[in-house]
């Protein structure tokens, strides 16, 4: 059946999924603060590209500003802001979703606590979305750079209830989601938002510092060094939070954990070393955000962690130098080079 639904940010994830459960079928509503976003696509559709067909869609895009023209009974509305954006964002889409429909955390970070304290839980569902890279480089085309999950048996989106129940509404997300990608509701909300945020933090902000893609910072010997112990210090403070952490980064949180055993360290940085830098260079999205000049991410991403490490006693030297570097060129004071690995390696004791 067709749903009545509401993004908050038509940014890159925002422009990916609205616009294909737009194609879908669904009645998509778009509401963003970028005017030369809006403007494109009321003119001109999203252009969808990716490992599919490439499709325009056609969902509604309003301005912000023009939101006391919409209606106030949208089934499901989506928050697809920035971290530090879900505050505004929460209470600005509540107003238009009706008493029986829910809010979903379409991001990266942990912020469904947050929006559950402004709507309540009953009306806040969580979403995962992993290894689905997007990118929104120039309005009204969005890109998707990596092969769908689903033809390797991963599930792209994955659908929780806060307090852990399999629900009519999680699985009527995650089957909405389905023609995208692999999709599944699940008891696990935290152990895979957990498991997302640490593959986020071992990532992308060695994209934003350097300017690299994913599999260029891979090939360098210190790109794997400063990802392997960051991954580390996520597992160990994750575990000792109870979670029940997925895989990331194609291994256990107990691998990462124990990867201060050489032995470890060493199968860890194997299978992390590319067969050949990918000439795409595909940037993650805080690396996006550097390139745009925007405010980044990073202290609700790896500022979190060392957030989570103290309530644990866990210390977090490399995350704190991390967001440290990723200030330093949020302010404009360091400039993105791959030398700033190396730097970022000293000031975490590990040069």
């Amino acid at each position: 059946m067709a749903k009545k639904l509401i993004f908050i940010g038509a940014g890159a994830i925002g422009s990916y999924v609205g616009g294909w459960l737009s194609q879908e079928g669904h009645h998509v509503t778009l509401v963003d603060p970028w005017p030369e976003q809006v403007e494109k696509v009321r003119a001109d559709g999203i252009a969808v590209h990716g490992p599919h067909d490439t499709f325009i869609a056609r969902p509604d895009i309003f301005h912000v500003h023009e939101a006391p023209l919409l209606d106030q009974d949208y089934d499901i509305g989506f928050v697809a802001m920035k971290s530090q954006d879900t505050r505004w964002a929460t209470y600005f889409i509540d107003r238009f979703v009706g008493d029986h429909g829910y809010l979903v955390s379409a991001q990266n970070c942990f912020n469904d606590e947050l929006i559950a304290s402004i709507v309540g839980q009953d009306r806040a569902v969580g979403l995962i979305m992993s290894s689905i890279s997007v990118a929104l480089w120039e309005a009204g085309k969005v890109e998707r750079g990596v092969a769908k999950g689903s033809s390797r048996g991963h599930k792209v989106f994955r659908a929780g209830e806060h307090d852990g129940s399999i629900t009519a509404r999680t699985e009527e997300l995650a089957e909405m989601l389905a023609p995208i990608d692999g999709s599944e509701a699940t008891t696990n909300l935290w152990g895979e938002r957990w498991s997302k945020l640490s593959q986020n933090s071992m990532g992308n902000p060695l994209h934003g510092m350097t300017g690299l893609g994913a599999s260029q910072v891979s090939s360098m010997p210190e790109g794997r060094k400063l990802a392997i112990n960051l991954a580390r210090e996520c597992a160990l403070i994750g575990l000792a939070l109870g979670h029940d952490i997925a895989k990331y980064g194609g291994s256990t949180a107990d691998q990462w954990a124990n990867s201060d055993r050489g032995d470890v360290y060493e199968e860890l940085d194997a299978a992390m070393t590319p067969a050949s830098p990918d000439a795409s260079a595909w940037r993650a999205s805080l690396a996006q955000d550097v390139h745009k000049g925007r405010k980044t991410e990073i202290d609700h991403m790896n500022g979190f962690v060392i957030e989570k490490g103290r309530e644990v006693g866990i210390a977090t030297p490399v995350n704190a130098a991390v967001v440290d570097m990723i200030h330093a060129i949020d302010s404009g004071e360091v400039k993105p080079d791959p030398s700033n690995i190396a730097r970022t390696l000293r000031n975490a004791g590990l040069g």
